[in-house]
Parts: structure tokens; C-alpha cells; sequence
């Protein structure tokens, strides 16, 4: 390709790149709104693990997509299946067609933001040039990251929370025709590529069983539940035999054997799952608990996204001056601090004091995720670090995805028993309290009752948080302080 088609398929990989980092925080101010408008507050934590779980289970299929029928068609594919599903989710009638759309959209989002840094390898052969660009799309997810809560907060109290899905239709249009138009792909698809059909469906069909089995916890029969995670957790069985014996596997299963590779996939999964519950409950805590509108609800994320770069732009430094195992010590305990934090202060706390406590948990991911990416690919071999990589995004997601459910359940749980415990409070009245409009018509003094009903369920995620954190700090010695003691030496 020419100098001007290289730089509008550059211009199309932004607007993916905007468009992914624009849903990962808009759709936390919306939430709120979203199920006051479609009575789904039993399943809001289902909002976030069906987009997620529509992620998890595609990513490792567009790569494969991408070597059969080309990047350009994959990822023309992607776009189109995330602007159908955020137009669904705009007109959706009720919560089960919102939910369906979701995931629709995270398949979609499975190929966005995993393909452009494929297609950047290909299009930018020189090293320096695809670092600077790939640098540009990291900075597009992150600047659009922390005009999410902004856009979405204002698009939510000016229009309607369908207008959050809506944005994404003219700016997925745009990058679909740049590509269309200028991409020559320069990666030919390899003739005699082979998809393992079998292991796809083993591993789609074995996590959405398992996923929507714990999302089932609390508003299903027991037996339906067991039957969900008993069937998933076989077929992701059946997917292990399978990836064995694949000539091209999904998944390359040989990347396990390697002990450094699997303590950094741990820490990925469990730094990860506990940081989505202050990125998902934070704007809740603001609009829930403190009544504020979904605009100011959403600035209490503003601090994470900033401190997010700020931490992964840092990174590099710290790392030519202590040791991996001393870096994430320090990385673990702001996110710690973070959960203890939402813990430990009074549900009345000002949002101003929710922004503080946020900034501290993306100081501490951002750090997280350059310092584990780095080492993921140094543990793994010439050969495997590609997989590795991409294996390491997937596993973040499944992380997401998971935890997203059990918090969904936790919370469900929380303000069932809140109920059941006061007379002349519904479900259908805690839908309403989540959206600062629709909580003007509720009793006045059935709000304080209520806001310490929804604030329970979000101290009880917190402490599976904390949990998981804990968890993190004994894999890391597991793991890493041999590192420690290298360096000392």
C-alpha cells in the first residue's frame, strides 16, 4: 500500500481502537439508567459478563479467521458485528433482548481489539514506526477510556442511555468503508491453514455453559445451575483433548507446560477480576448511594483512566530499578488499598473521596499490565511468545468475564435478603434507586433503608476482592521471588 492508504487504514484501526475504549467505560455510567428503564436490576451484573463472555470466547477464533480469510475481511467481519449489536442493544425492548445484543457486541469487540495490532505488524514492516503507531492506538484507548464516563454521563442525562450505543453506528461506519476502501491486505491468507472447527465449539459452547451457569446462581433452581457448569466444565474438558491432537490449535496448550508462563497468567486473572469490581461498582456506589446523576457518577472513573497511563507510562522506569516480584508488591497494594478503602468508609462518603480511592486502583493496573505483558513475553520462547501474548488478553477477559458473574450473583443475593427483610421495599423499587430520576418518586423514607440494602451488596464484592488480591500476593512469592533474590545477589 501507498503512504495515503497506509495512513487511513490507521485512521480505521483509531476508530476501532476509540470505539472499544469508549464502551469499556461509558456503558458504567449507563448501567443505572439501562435497568431503572428495562426492570433488570437482577441482572445488571449480566450486562457487563455478556459483553465480556462475547470477547472471551471470540478472540482466539478471529485470529484464526484472520489467517484463513484475510485480517481485512476479519476485521471488516468485527466492525459490522459490533455496530448490529450496539443498535439492538438501543432499541431493545426489554432486558433479555438487551442481554443477546451484548454479547452480540462483544463478539464484535473480540475482533476490534485484538486484529489492529495484528494488521500494524503487517502494514508497518519497520520496527520504530510500528512502535510509535502502536503507541498512538494504545493512547486512543486510553484517551477514549477517560472521556467515556464524561460522554456517557452527558449523553445520559441530556438524550437517553440508548444514545450510548447509538454514537457507535456513524464512527463504526466510518471505519469500516476507510478500511474497505484503502486496506490492500498484505498478509495473504495461508492456503492450507486449517480451522479446528471442533476445538472453537468445545471452547465456545464449554465457557458459555459454565458463564451463564454461575450467572444462573439465585434466580434458577439448583439443578439447572449444576447441569449449566457440569456441561460446560466437560465440554472445556473435551476442548483439552481436542487442542492435543489439533494439527492448528485454538489455543496452543504447549504454553502451560512453561511454570513462568502459567504464574503470569494467574496474576493476570487475578489482579484483573478484582479490579472490575471498582471499574463496574464505583458508578454505582456514586448514582445508587449518593443520588448523583449519571454524568457525575461517571467522572468518579475519570481519575482511574488518567492514572491508568500514568502508571503503564511509568512502568518502564521502575522496571530498570527494581525487580518484577517488588514492583507488583507495590502495584497489589494500591489496588488493596483501593478495595479496603470502599470497605472501610461510610456509605455517605463524597464522590470527590470515590475519585481518590479510583485513581489509586488504575495507578496500580496500569503498572500491572506492562510489567506482567513484558515478562510474558520474556518467559515465553521466540516461538511461543505470539500465543503467549494473545493468550494473556484472552485469559484478562475470562477474568473479567467470570468475576463479572460472581459479583452479579453476590449482589443479587444481597438485595434479595435486604428484601426479604423489610416490608414495603421490591424489586422493582431497587430498580428504580440505581437512576437519580427515577429515584425522586420513591418514598423518601424508604431511601436511606434502601441505599444500605444496595451498599451491602457492594461491601460483600469488595471483600471478594480483597480475597482475590491476597491470593495474588502468595502466587506472586510462589512465582517471583526468585527474581527478588537474583537481583539482590
Amino acid at each position: 500500500m501507498n503512504k495515503k492508504q497506509i495512513s487511513m487504514v490507521t485512521w480505521s484501526l483509531l476508530l476501532a481502537n476509540i470505539m472499544s475504549g469508549l464502551d469499556a467505560t461509558i456503558i458504567n455510567t449507563a448501567i443505572p439508567a439501562i435497568v431503572s428503564d428495562l426492570h433488570g436490576i437482577q441482572y445488571m451484573g449480566w450486562i457487563v459478563a455478556c459483553f465480556l463472555l462475547g470477547m472471551s470466547v471470540s478472540v482466539p477464533i478471529w485470529s484464526k479467521l484472520g489467517e484463513r480469510m484475510g485480517n481485512k475481511f476479519a476485521f471488516e467481519l468485527s466492525l459490522i458485528l459490533f455496530i448490529v449489536g450496539s443498535l439492538l442493544e438501543g432499541i431493545a425492548p426489554n432486558i433479555y433482548f438487551f442481554l443477546i445484543a451484548r454479547i452480540l457486541m462483544g463478539v464484535g469487540a473480540g475482533g476490534m481489539g485484538s486484529l489492529p495490532y495484528v494488521i500494524v505488524g503487517f502494514i508497518y514492516p519497520n520496527i520504530k514506526r510500528r512502535t510509535v503507531i502502536l503507541s498512538y492506538i494504545a493512547a486512543s484507548f486510553s484517551a477514549a477510556c477517560i472521556a467515556g464516563p464524561l460522554v456517557g454521563g452527558w449523553i445520559v442525562d441530556a438524550l437517553s442511555w440508548h444514545w450510548v450505543f447509538y454514537i457507535n453506528v456513524p464512527l463504526g461506519l466510518i471505519s469500516i468503508i476507510l478500511s474497505f476502501v484503502f486496506y490492500r491486505d498484505v498478509h495473504k491468507a495461508k492456503e492450507k491453514v486449517h480451522f479446528d472447527k471442533m476445538g472453537a465449539f468445545t471452547l465456545i459452547a464449554g465457557l458459555s455453559c459454565f458463564l451463564v451457569g454461575i450467572q444462573m446462581l439465585g434466580l434458577a433452581s439448583g439443578i439447572m445451575v449444576a447441569a449449566f457448569v457440569i456441561i460446560g466444565i466437560a465440554l472445556l474438558v473435551a476442548f483439552i483433548f481436542v487442542e492435543n491432537k489439533a494439527d492448528s490449535p485454538v489455543v496452543p496448550l504447549s504454553v502451560f507446560m512453561n511454570k513462568a508462563l502459567v504464574g503470569d497468567f494467574i496474576l493476570f486473572a487475578l489482579a484483573w477480576g478484582a479490579y472490575i469490581s471498582v471499574n463496574t461498582y464505583l458508578p454505582m456506589w456514586s448514582q445508587a448511594i449518593l443520588g448523583t446523576s449519571a454524568l457525575i457518577g461517571g467522572m468518579t472513573l475519570i481519575p482511574n483512566s488518567i492514572f491508568d497511563i500514568v502508571g503503564s507510562q511509568s512502568a518502564p522506569y521502575f522496571l530498570r530499578h527494581f525487580s518484577n516480584y517488588r514492583l507488583l508488591i507495590i502495584d497489589f497494594t494500591l489496588i488493596v488499598i483501593t478495595v479496603l478503602g470502599l470497605i472501610l468508609v461510610p456509605m455517605n462518603t463524597p464522590y470527590q473521596i470515590l475519585m481518590i480511592i479510583a485513581a489509586l486502583s488504575g495507578l496500580g493496573v496500569g503498572s500491572i499490565f506492562v510489567i506482567l505483558q513484558i515478562k510474558v513475553q520474556i518467559d515465553a520462547s521466540e516461538k511461543d511468545m505470539a500465543p503467549a501474548t494473545s493468550l494473556s488478553f484472552l485469559i484478562r477477559i475470562l477474568a473479567q468475564t467470570v468475576m463479572a458473574a460472581i459479583y452479579g450473583v453476590i449482589m443479587n443475593l444481597a438485595l434479595a435478603r435486604g428484601i426479604a427483610g423489610h416490608r414495603g421495599i421490591t424489586m422493582t423499587m431497587m430498580n428504580k434507586l440505581s437512576d437519580a430520576e427515577s429515584a425522586k418518586s420513591l418514598p423518601t423514607a424508604l431511601l436511606p433503608i434502601m441505599r444500605r440494602i444496595f451498599h451491602s451488596g457492594i461491601i460483600e464484592i469488595m471483600y471478594v476482592a480483597l480475597f482475590l488480591m491476597i491470593c495474588a500476593y502468595v502466587v506472586n512469592f510462589i512465582y517471583n521471588r526468585h527474581e527478588a533474590k537474583k537481583a539482590a545477589e
